[in-house]
């Protein structure tokens, strides 16, 4: 009955971490899409390359302004108290409103975008706003359960290479039915032939997506339950004013931030421009849907063997080994040019480490709330898990921005053609998606190396510690 039990909690926040990161990966890499090559499509290439600034920037400023308010979501979160406990609330209702704002932006508003520019502006931004806000209280509840879910070490481990194994389906997935989802949406409502896409394609994508986000949350809601503890229970509500110190209090937290962050949008980034390379360097667009099924099956052999990796080599070696093969993927990439065979192998040595990185960064997050509870002396879930959240999006919030210059800059806007990008515009693309990764990627494994102290050992000995001053 027990093994049923945990089966059924295993599946459930796997399956919210399949909608959750379906729905990421569509608003952190592919609105930008939607925006360079759809919402406008004029024939005045100045008007379109403004207004393709105008929305990169806002959301840029709206993301970072409301990320700074995520830790004050997590305080929220924290001190809420329902029969349904704190989490799944927020769950419900960030997902619904969350999946309705979506499929919102990948709208032009009733043909305001070109007829009326500046209102489509001032509407877009209200919208963006309450969907980035809701979507936050849904990514921090639903990632600050983990702590919540369990406080040993092995079964946080599990719990948490089940959700990245629903989250790596959930996001690779987006790269294998994108271009078919919106290619038949395209010939159902706009009647097109072949692989021509079109706005209304467009819309039908972002429908199955907040569709798929919020049945998601919904199996999550049902189908887990926090577990109760005495080291849970020593909690108390936390004022906002207080937030901030509890997470600056928590050095391994904040160096480990900081590490991450720069992993994060080194990755956001190359992925982001990855869909940018099939199409105008190689030429090959179709083929970009081969990248989703490698990096499914990748990600579904990096997370299996997560459990096994830190049995034998622990996070440390985790993290830092992640990033040297990653760096092989980009050297290698430089040599790749448009032959595909090579460009694939590329991504499978760029993407492969990536879901082992996370989980190690989210597992080392995780152990924090109790390296903070010693220290501060009051537990701090929410608040404190709310940071892993926040450096994704400041992270997604960046790369959208260096994604529109990139594109920009490179020439790879509206219906431009591979044989319209110029050799200056290709350096500067490459610039962008590979040399300044690179560069982010070799800071962070540095920082880490000199920072990080929270081991698996470590984590034990606070549990222990805690577990005998709470009896």
């Amino acid at each position: 009955m027990k093994k049923l039990k945990d089966i059924k909690q295993y599946s459930s926040y796997a399956f919210g971490a399949f909608g959750h990161d379906a729905f990421y990966a569509t608003l952190s890499t592919y609105f930008m899409i939607f925006v360079t090559s759809q919402l406008f499509d004029t024939k005045n290439a100045a008007f379109n390359a403004k207004m393709i600034g105008y929305v990169t920037s806002m959301m840029v400023v709206i993301r970072i302004i409301e990320i700074a308010f995520d830790p004050i979501i997590g305080g929220v979160v924290d001190n809420t108290r329902t029969r349904w406990g704190k989490f799944k609330p927020w769950l419900l209702i960030g997902s619904l409103i969350s999946s309705v704002g979506l499929v919102m932006i990948f709208t032009n508003f009733g043909g305001l975008a070109t007829n009326s520019p500046y209102l489509y502006l001032v509407l877009f931004a209200i919208v963006f706003v309450i969907l980035d806000i809701f979507y936050s209280f849904k990514d921090i509840a639903f990632w600050s359960m983990l702590p919540a879910l369990t406080v040993d070490s092995e079964k946080r481990t599990k719990f948490g290479a089940i959700a990245r194994f629903g989250s790596t389906l959930g996001a690779q997935g987006v790269i294998i039915v994108i271009v078919p989802i919106v290619v038949f949406f395209s010939q159902m409502f706009s009647g097109t032939h072949g692989s021509e896409q079109t706005s209304a394609g467009w819309l039908g994508f972002a429908v199955v997506i907040g569709v798929v986000s919020f049945l998601g949350a919904l199996a999550t809601i049902i189908g887990t339950k926090e577990e109760k503890s005495a080291i849970r229970e020593n909690t108390e509500k936390i004022r906002f004013r207080d937030v901030f110190k509890v997470i600056g209090k928590n050095d391994q937290l904040m160096w480990l931030s900081l590490s991450y962050f720069l992993f994060a949008f080194s990755y956001v980034i190359t992925n982001s421009l990855l869909i940018y390379y099939f199409k105008y360097v190689m030429g090959r667009a179709a083929a970009f849907s081969t990248v989703g099924v490698i990096t499914a099956i990748l990600g579904v052999i990096s997370v299996a063997l997560f459990p096994t990796l830190v049995s034998l080599i622990h996070r440390r070696a985790i993290y830092l080994g992640g990033i040297a093969m990653m760096m092989l993927g980009y050297i290698l990439f430089l040599f790749a040019g448009s032959n595909l065979v090579v460009v694939l192998i590329a991504v499978g040595l760029f993407f492969f480490p990536y879901p082992l990185v996370f989980l190690a960064a989210l597992m080392t997050i995780t152990d924090s709330v109790e390296y903070g509870q010693l220290k501060s002396g009051t537990r701090n879930e929410s608040v404190t898990l709310a940071v892993r959240p926040l450096l994704d999006k400041l992270a997604g919030a960046f790369a959208n921005g260096v994604v529109g210059i990139a594109a920009i800059h490179a020439g790879m806007t509206g219906n431009a053609k591979p044989s319209d990008i110029t050799n200056g515009g290709l350096l500067q693309f490459k610039t962008y998606m590979f040399f300044v990764p690179m560069a982010l990627l070799i800071v962070s494994a540095l920082i880490f190396m000199a920072k990080i102290k929270l081991t698996e050992a470590k984590h034990a000995e606070i549990v222990s510690e805690l577990e005998k001053k709470l009896d």
